[in-house]
């Protein structure tokens, strides 16, 4: 049984894991991250993405491959499971809005539902990174993805790794009352 821990102590586990046990990430868990992601709020609900997991041994080692380079991601090879995150189109409503205010709503959506979804695996004592350098139309290829885009890749498993302190930026540098 895990430990019951408060949001800000979870917030503060989650990390960028780069470094993977080598054991199975079981089904269960990874279908209670996926809903804990389709759960995220979106705007007008237009829920525009779908996670593709991709658990598959040989099929993974193939996306890993494209994730590395300059010296990056070399760690795909290692975790047990990756995620394909696909924007799919938002609704009419949405498209408008993003539209009139020039900002891309899709792409907050998209953030907001990955950070659920990381955070859940926080939970269940799994580690995750969010991936944004690979050759986005070699994966597309091997997932069969057409007409969409895959700006994310999350890698999953147990990490092999102890939890980082956070260096961040202090508050008062990061944050205002009142005024800019």
């Amino acid at each position: 049984m895990r430990e019951n821990i408060s949001f800000a102590e979870l917030a503060k586990k989650r990390q960028s894991d780069r470094k993977y046990k080598d054991q199975t990430v079981e089904r269960e868990k990874i279908i209670q991250c996926l809903e804990t992601a389709r759960i995220s709020p979106s705007a007008n609900n237009s829920q525009p993405w779908k996670f593709v997991v991709v658990d598959n041994y040989e099929l993974k080692e193939q996306i890993a491959e494209y994730t590395i380079g300059l010296g990056m991601n070399k760690f795909t090879h290692q975790c047990p499971v990756l995620i394909a995150v696909v924007l799919e189109k938002q609704n009419f409503m949405s498209t408008i809005g993003s539209m009139i205010k020039n900002k891309d709503y899709c792409l907050f959506d998209l953030g907001i539902a990955v950070n659920q979804f990381c955070l859940q695996a926080a939970d269940l004592g799994l580690g995750t990174c969010i991936i944004g350098w690979f050759d986005e139309k070699k994966i597309k290829k091997i997932l069969g993805v057409r007409n969409r885009r895959i700006p994310l890749l999350i890698s999953l498993g147990y990490p092999d790794s102890p939890t980082r302190e956070k260096i961040r930026k202090p508050l008062d540098k990061m944050s205002s009352w009142n005024e800019y």
